[in-house]
């Protein structure tokens, strides 16, 4: 995203609702079941959804107590606490097929620990993080208004407040900012487009999303009302499942920093914290929000790198966007390296990743969450770093 002059930038976000969503959220629902049972359990799971039916499949290394029976179960669950149970996708009604198998032999030797070897990383790969200053959770803005106007919607259905009575679980928005010289000054465009009930009027849909999104952007940052859309093909009557097929992995974009930043290409739900698709972009975050939050940067971006088999990163790289402070990025490349182990190993003991914590990551964003010390959730995004990091540079 460019420092100077004047621009508008786009990010979208979905819905929990959203068929890739309910995949993912049932993908991480079997990784929390296995994790639950063994904290060093391994699972590589994919989610397929459609008309009343859900597709697992992958690998995985975990106790025997772990059957189809119980994964199916976990499955439906994860379906009812969305909210799905229409005649097209129910939690009740969908069929269930489970198609997980062992992990390969040939990725466990490269991954585990023995005698002098320490674990290696589950795949190469490339991870990055990024953090910056127009939000306070140090988050780009467009995302992070994207995921609010959703969440606060969601919050709203699950309480069953009037406000939104007849609005379903699928969901998508879209946030374009206006941007001068690098910082937001206001939404130029907002789409919301959101499954209700068929008794359900356009106006009557516009009535209840309408205050959502004036309530989540800033004071004076609502757009024209020509260019607040709403539902802009009509009705939206058949959705989630029964309208599109889901797949686990298919919005990492709206995952990460809904396109302002680089992104790796890995998915992250349904994988466990040896898959450095997942746990080595949790570092990557956790390290550059920690490097804006100790104000080092207004905004940075950090690349991380594995091969598979082996423990150590192959690279670390920080790019702090023009370096107003005058950081030297190679030292923090060094001292960032110091403060955290980046093996596999190091970085879920760091950030107590061996845990049933991955559900409520699965919607709304990986990044930007408040850490939440009583559940274990989103550890990643704490700042603990920044005394260590201020001592290093001397601010």
């Amino acid at each position: 995203m460019r420092d100077k002059g004047e621009f508008l930038f786009t990010s979208e976000s979905v819905s929990e609702g959203h068929p890739d969503k309910v995949a993912d959220r049932i993908s991480d629902t079997v990784l929390d079941t296995f994790l639950s049972a063994d904290p060093y359990a391994r699972v590589a799971c994919e989610t397929m959804v459609t008309t009343n039916r859900i597709v697992l499949a992958g690998e995985t290394r975990g106790p025997d107590t772990i059957t189809a029976e119980m994964l199916a179960h976990a499955a439906r669950m994860a379906v009812h606490d969305i909210g799905y149970d229409q005649e097209g996708f129910s939690w009740k009604h969908a069929k269930v097929e489970v198609h997980l198998h062992a992990q390969s032999a040939d990725i466990a030797q490269g991954v585990d620990a023995a005698g002098n070897k320490d674990e290696g990383a589950g795949d190469q790969g490339i991870m990055f993080g990024y953090a910056c200053r127009e939000t306070p959770l140090l988050m780009p803005a467009p995302l992070f208004y994207a995921h609010l106007i959703l969440r606060r919607i969601n919050e709203l259905r699950h309480s069953r407040d009037l406000s939104v009575a007849g609005l379903l679980p699928d969901a998508k928005s879209q946030v374009t900012l206006r941007y001068v010289d690098g910082k937001p000054v206001g939404a130029t465009s907002v789409v919301v487009s959101t499954q209700h009930a068929a008794e359900l009027s356009g106006e009557e849909v516009r009535a209840r999303v309408l205050p959502i999104i004036e309530s989540s952007l800033p004071e004076g940052w609502m757009p024209p009302a020509d260019e607040i859309y709403i539902n802009p093909t009509g009705n939206f009557v058949i959705g989630g499942p029964d309208g599109d097929c889901g797949l686990t992995g298919r919005k990492i974009i709206v995952d990460t920093y809904g396109g302002a930043a680089p992104h790796g290409g890995g998915a992250f739900s349904g994988k466990d914290p040896t898959k450095v698709d997942r746990s080595a972009a949790y570092a990557c975050r956790y390290l550059a929000k920690n490097v804006v939050a100790a104000g080092l940067a207004d905004r940075c971006t950090l690349q991380i790198s594995y091969a598979i088999g082996v423990s150590h990163p192959l690279s670390v790289y920080v790019e702090l966007h023009g370096n107003p402070y005058e950081v030297d990025e190679g030292r923090l490349e060094h001292t960032l390296r110091e403060l955290m182990n980046l093996s596999p190993r190091g970085i879920r003991e760091h950030l107590h990743l061996n845990r049933p914590i991955y559900a409520p990551t699965s919607a709304y964003g990986h990044f930007g969450r408040e850490p939440d010390a009583a559940t274990g959730t989103f550890t990643w995004e704490r700042t603990d770093l920044v005394p260590a990091l201020r001592s290093a540079f001397n601010r």
